[in-house]
C-alpha cells in the first residue's frame, strides 16, 4: 500500500470481533509481534475493539478491558489499553494515535478514572505524545504463580477531567491485558 492510497482522514471504529486471523492481517503470524514474550507474562484478551481499515485490509487495532486495581490499599478499577498493533508498513502515519484516541474515548463512557497499559520502553515516547504519563512507581500483576512486578513500562491517562494518578502501591488484580 503506497502513501498516496491513504486518505487524508482515515477513521478508527469500533471492531465487532477481533480474531487471531485479524492479529495476523496487521503483524503478521512472528511468534512474538509484540516483542514482549521474553517476559514471560500471561496476558487477558481484550473485551472491546477498535481499528482502521484502509481498502479493506485491517492495519491497525487497541482493545480495552475494564479491570481492578487497588492503588495504596484502596479497590479501584481502571480501563486497560492493550493489544496496540499497527502494520509494519504504515507505521509513523499517525494510525496508532488514531486507534488509541478512539480507544480511550470510549474508555471515557465505561466509568473508571484512569487508563492504563503496558508498554516496551522504547514506545514510552510515542504514549507520551499521546497523553500517556509514566506510572512512577512499580506494579504488581497477578499472574498464575502469584504477583510479579511488570517488567514492562507502565503508563496511564485520565478519563476525566482533573484526575491525577493517586500515590501509593500498585497492583493490579488481575492478568495484565
Amino acid at each position: 500500500m503506497t502513501e498516496d492510497l491513504i486518505p487524508a482522514s482515515p477513521t478508527a471504529t469500533r471492531l465487532a470481533r477481533y480474531t487471531p486471523t485479524d492479529q495476523n492481517e496487521i503483524l503478521g503470524d512472528g511468534a512474538d509481534p509484540f516483542g514482549v514474550a521474553d517476559a514471560g507474562l500471561t496476558w487477558l484478551p481484550k473485551e472491546d475493539h477498535f481499528g482502521i481499515r484502509l481498502e479493506g485490509r485491517l492495519v491497525a487495532h487497541a482493545g480495552l478491558l475494564r479491570l481492578p486495581l487497588s492503588i495504596g490499599g484502596l479497590d479501584r478499577e481502571v480501563v486497560g489499553v492493550g493489544g496496540v498493533a499497527v502494520a509494519s508498513d504504515l507505521r509513523g502515519r499517525g494510525l496508532a494515535r488514531l486507534v488509541v484516541a478512539a480507544a480511550v474515548d470510549h474508555a471515557r463512557t465505561m466509568g473508571p478514572q484512569h487508563g492504563l497499559l503496558f508498554c516496551r520502553p522504547a514506545l514510552v515516547p510515542l504514549y507520551q505524545r499521546l497523553g500517556w504519563q509514566p506510572v512512577p512507581q512499580d506494579v504488581q500483576v497477578e499472574q498464575p504463580e502469584g504477583p510479579v512486578v511488570m517488567p514492562l513500562r507502565t503508563m496511564w491517562t485520565p478519563l476525566r477531567s482533573g484526575v491525577n494518578w493517586p500515590a501509593g502501591e500498585v497492583r493490579l488484580r488481575s492478568f495484565p491485558m
